[in-house]
């Protein structure tokens, strides 16, 4: 956590100190003023009530230029908390964090599949209890709970979750849990938490591409998450890289996803008998054969185990993946990419070089800039670490939307103008 914040519009004064403190990881009052361009006033103003409100120390000084040194800043990040929950059909993770989005805390539970909505929701609610239960942390001292999955805000869900289409979850866990509930979508949810931590920096277009059971990507322009009109920005899971690829369950073909999503990986791989004999993919008479997630990660394993064929098909997976990084770079000017999410976090070393090498040779802008492409630190748990920074963010430093008009703004010309 290195670098200051760059301007974008917080509601408050408050809001833009204290988002400049968590950016910079630590800094003086002069430093806030060359960081928001509020006077030395203002800021000495702000810094007391945030100190005065726990949520900001005074850690010490800088060296001395010659002057008197300045007395360095930081969060108290025992001062506030938050729960994040990832909902997945395959696995539900509940994360508590501090104020810096560092985990405190970690439980993981079945996937939601086929179970009542209602049922998983009291289950859900039954864990944040336990996570802050167990870390002996104040209630009161809990911001709320944000949850994500891969479907919210999406009027085309994914099979296996559209029967939650229509459930309140948002409330009904506000409801049991008597916190705030903040919903969102698990990609938007992962870049956010990448930004929140200070792995970002300074870049001004960023984008996490998310890789779980689905594909997605999450973007953040100047610091601020672009969701799109309807909060499905992102999705290059859908991308067309075949036009006469295989049927998606979007109604489209030749997606990413259908083609080379962890889904597509698994189901070629049981296709070859012998690969599926060597990754464990092959149902016998114990049970049905491993999941997605499972399967993905067996036929990762046969191919450092030098299985020339898993190794072939997680090659071909990367590259198509690789071509969509690659337009959703060009489209959005990107100068940085994070690779998160639970497949990339077991194939990182195989889709990270393909996507460099992509970007490398054929990213439209490469002339002028590079793009940089990493790995996250937090890949597995990375949607749930960004659920908690959503409450961390609406409710320490709001952002302002732009005005939106309405349609009938034009008034009617009188008839004798």
């Amino acid at each position: 956590m290195g670098t200051t914040a760059r301007a974008v519009p917080h509601t408050t004064s408050r809001a833009a100190v204290l988002d400049a403190v968590r950016a910079a990881g630590t800094i003086s009052r002069a430093g806030l003023v060359r960081a928001t361009g509020f006077t030395g006033a203002t800021i000495s103003t702000v810094v007391r009530r945030l100190i005065d409100d726990g949520l900001v120390l005074e850690t010490g000084r800088a060296e001395s230029t010659g002057g008197k040194p300045r007395v360095l800043l930081r969060l108290d990040r025992n001062a506030r908390y938050a729960v994040g929950v990832h909902l997945d059909p395959l696995g539900t993770t509940c994360v508590l964090t501090d104020l810096t989005g560092a985990v405190v805390s970690r439980m993981t539970s079945a996937g939601t599949g086929a179970e009542d909505a209602a049922a998983v929701v009291e289950r859900t609610a039954h864990q944040i209890d336990v996570l802050v239960e167990g870390a002996g942390i104040d209630r009161d001292r809990v911001l709320g709970a944000g949850l994500v999955s891969a479907t919210h805000g999406s009027p085309t869900r994914e099979p296996v979750l559209r029967y939650w289409a229509d459930y309140p979850i948002g409330a009904e866990l506000r409801e049991r849990t008597g916190l705030p509930v903040v919903l969102g979508n698990d990609a938007t949810a992962a870049a956010l938490g990448e930004y929140w931590s200070g792995a970002v920096g300074g870049s001004s277009a960023f984008a996490a591409v998310y890789m779980g059971t689905g594909v997605g990507a999450g973007l953040l322009l100047d610091g601020i998450p672009y969701s799109g009109s309807s909060g499905n920005a992102g999705e290059i899971g859908h991308v067309c890289v075949d036009v006469d690829g295989p049927p998606c369950w979007c109604g489209a073909r030749g997606c990413v996803e259908a083609i080379a999503g962890p889904a597509a990986v698994v189901a070629l791989a049981r296709d070859d008998a012998a690969l599926a004999r060597a990754a464990g993919l092959a149902q016998g008479a114990d049970g049905p054969p491993p999941s997605v997630a499972a399967g993905f990660a067996a036929v990762v394993r046969a191919a450092r185990r030098g299985e020339p064929t898993a190794r072939a098909l997680l090659d071909r997976s990367a590259r198509r993946l690789a071509v969509a990084v690659r337009g959703l770079a060009n489209v959005m000017d990107l100068d940085l990419l994070v690779l998160t999410g639970a497949s990339l976090s077991v194939a990182g070393p195989v889709y990270l070089p393909a996507i460099r090498r992509e970007l490398d040779q054929a990213f439209f802008a490469r002339g002028t800039h590079g793009v940089e492409v990493r790995m996250s630190t937090s890949a597995e748990t990375a949607p749930a670490i960004g659920a908690a920074t959503l409450v961390l963010q609406s409710q320490l430093v709001p952002l302002r939307g732009g005005p939106r008009w309405p349609d009938d703004l034009s008034e009617a010309v009188p008839a004798h103008a």
